[in-house]
């Protein structure tokens, strides 16, 4: 598999996003491994394989993975290549669908494009080509983690008679709301920048809602990675859940 255009920056980040989401796949499907094991398997060799085509394809540029350790390097270039190689590596391991690969790239600072593979489903959403918004359900829907549901997400649905849909993955919950199987993801338990950079970027792309919880930008390429909440939502929600979230921290 090659990119049709190397110098096409969303054909690359569909490529990149796709081709690991393969690896993953393969892994997964005749591997023998299972579980954790799998999930750290998977982790680094779709880390490998993306390191080494970001090298070969755009060697000049910056790069942030989740799998790789940082350097200050990348803190010098205006183009950044934000990766995470599998998110949801739990419901990966678990043989779930709710998992992703996150292939983004800043440029000074702001989510400029990015890639979402769903591999699981044969899915890759892109920023180039967003999908069109359905109509929202009359019960607005938010879906939060797992394991561990944020207060504020908690709250928030309770405020606004909302419902909340227990997902895996960052870039899965991002995906559900862009392709309108939710229309809230408030998240406030932490993150780091290849957590949401490519999915800001499709849901931007796509009409959505992107911010901090307190209404303020998302910045990428920073020293400190750290990302402590995000609100990817449907606009005709964005200022009830931000004016919802102020009233908590009151």
């Amino acid at each position: 598999m090659v990119a049709d255009d190397m110098t096409n920056d969303i054909e690359l980040a569909r490529f990149l996003a796709e081709g690991a989401g393969r690896i993953l796949m393969e892994l997964r499907e005749h591997g023998a491994l299972e579980g954790k094991a799998l999930g750290a398997e998977g982790d680094a060799r779709a880390n490998v394989w993306l390191m080494a085509q970001i090298a070969s394809y755009r060697g000049a540029d910056g790069v942030l993975s989740e799998e790789t350790k940082d350097t200050p390097a990348r803190l010098a270039k205006e183009r950044v290549w934000i990766i995470d190689p599998l998110d949801g590596t739990r419901e990966y391991g678990e043989g779930r669908s709710d998992w992703a690969v996150h292939v983004g790239l800043a440029v000074a600072g702001t989510a400029a494009l990015g890639a979402v593979a769903l591999p699981a489903l044969g899915l890759v959403l892109d920023s180039e080509a967003p999908l069109a918004l359905p109509p929202m359900a009359d019960v607005p829907r938010l879906v939060v983690s797992r394991t561990r549901p944020a207060r504020e997400a908690v709250v928030v649905a309770e405020m606004i008679g909302g419902e909340l849909i227990a997902m895996g993955s960052a870039g899965a919950k991002a995906m559900a709301v862009v392709r309108g199987e939710a229309e809230i993801y408030l998240h406030s338990g932490g993150q780091f920048e290849w957590d949401n950079c490519a999915p800001v970027a499709v849901a931007a792309a796509a009409g959505l809602h992107v911010s901090r919880i307190d209404g303020s930008p998302l910045v990428y390429n920073n020293q400190n990675t750290y990302l402590p909440d995000l609100l990817i939502c449907r606009r005709e929600w964005a200022a009830r859940v931000l004016e919802a979230v102020t009233r908590i921290e009151a």
